[in-house]
């Protein structure tokens, strides 16, 4: 029987938390998992972006008095904002993935195999111009992507849907890309950047995986895997609970993933967050199956406006994902709020739109005793959240919070 709790006054507090009834912590990680995520890529994935020039592991920032606050024993915030200077975890995911395709696609084209340090030396610029890498995007995804092709020498093309800002088409436009603006949805940009591909002879670079294209988001999945290894590192003490922003579900299968293999059935609670808008983790774990959400998916959080989830993080999150919470707009931007201007004694933190799901969510149930009782969230509880983007949109930044975020950095 499928455990669902709904509040639904029309306030900003509004949720739904669905328990997912075909996970639990004694499912075994399987070979077909092991597939897509394992140690061993890890530790290229590791190797090689440790060797990129910028790279250094992003904080974990204890909040305490918000744990004193909100009655748990801890909360642990990875603070994705530093992360190679595109103030976004998704650094570690899009340009990992392009690196790793020039690699093959030049080792095809001398018959040879070639090391990364070629790739990330320039060693092959003539053959490398002439590769182009395309994707779709909210932002932040094509902004790595756009980035790790600028970086690495070859041509970038990136698609936009209709409601990505203006401010984040120009950052990516910044890495040297040509950026695109399709009408529809994110899912229809995803179809528009494949079938534009396969007409040009392009290569796809994306964080989703859908029939016939699952080789290049292993990649992407692989990078996020990093952050997650950095911070499980981090801490003194595994985290009881975990609260992961879904999307397309790529960050939080890789974060699933990594919780998994290294605790096995002692494993954290795995809670994902969407939007309330674009909520398909909601109605796939209440189908069973992947369910798609139709229509312009109008949420605030943007880099979370996905409307189908990813095959390969279905695969993971089907048996490893205990549990997934919808949340309005509001809930997010009381969230930035809150990480800008902290109770006394907890330090300053830019977090953007897409950035505070997760931790949004972890306070909806905090403020439900019957949430609380179905997740086993309570006063001892040690909870790590993912802060995956800080002021990716500066202006609307500014608009959400009432500050900019330079004030917000100079108060810490």
């Amino acid at each position: 029987m499928t455990t669902e709790i709904r509040r639904a006054t029309g306030r900003a507090d509004d949720f739904t938390l669905l328990i997912n009834p075909l996970a639990a912590k004694d499912h075994p990680w399987t070979d077909a998992q092991d597939a897509i995520l394992n140690d061993r890529a890890l530790a290229t994935a590791r190797d090689t972006i440790g060797s990129w020039p910028g790279y250094a592991e992003t904080p974990l920032v204890s909040l305490d008095q918000t744990a004193a606050q909100v009655g748990v024993a801890a909360i642990h915030y990875k603070d994705e904002g530093p992360r190679f200077g595109l103030r976004s975890f998704k650094a570690l995911g899009g340009a990992y993935a392009v690196a790793r395709l020039l690699q093959a696609q030049v080792a095809d084209t001398l018959g040879r195999a070639v090391e990364m340090s070629e790739i990330v030396g320039g060693a092959h610029p003539e053959i490398v111009a002439g590769i182009t890498v395309c994707c779709a995007t909210d932002g932040n995804h094509g902004r790595s992507v756009a980035w790790g092709a600028q970086t690495f020498g070859c041509r970038c093309v990136i698609f936009i849907h209709a409601t990505v800002s203006e401010g984040r088409k120009t950052a990516i436009e910044a890495y040297g890309a040509e950026v695109r603006r399709c009408v529809g949805n994110y899912d229809d940009s995803v179809r528009e950047a494949q079938d534009t591909a396969s007409r040009e002879g392009w290569f796809v670079v994306s964080d989703t995986s859908y029939p016939g294209y699952l080789e290049v988001p292993k990649d992407v999945m692989q990078g996020y895997e990093l952050m997650a290894a950095e911070a499980f590192d981090q801490l003194e003490t595994p985290p009881t609970h975990i609260f992961l922003q879904t999307g397309v579900g790529g960050m939080a299968a890789a974060v699933a993933a990594l919780a998994k293999r290294r605790w096995q059935s002692a494993r954290p609670t795995i809670v994902l967050a969407d939007p309330d808008k674009s909520a398909c983790w909601l109605d796939s774990y209440r189908a069973g199956e992947p369910r798609a959400v139709e229509g312009d998916l109008d949420t605030l959080m943007a880099g979370l406006a996905c409307g189908e989830v990813s095959m390969l993080a279905w695969e993971v999150l089907r048996d490893h994902g205990d549990a997934v919470i919808a949340l309005t707009d509001a809930a997010a931007v009381a969230s930035m709020r809150d990480l800008a201007d902290p109770l006394p004694g907890d330090p300053p933190i830019v977090a953007g739109e897409s950035a505070v799901a997760g931790l949004a969510g972890m306070r909806a149930v905090l403020s439900d005793p019957d949430a609380m009782a179905a997740l086993g969230l309570g006063v001892g509880a040690r909870v790590l959240v993912f802060g995956t983007e800080a002021d990716t949109d500066p202006v609307l930044y500014e608009e959400l919070v009432g500050k900019s975020a330079d004030t917000v950095r100079l108060a810490g």
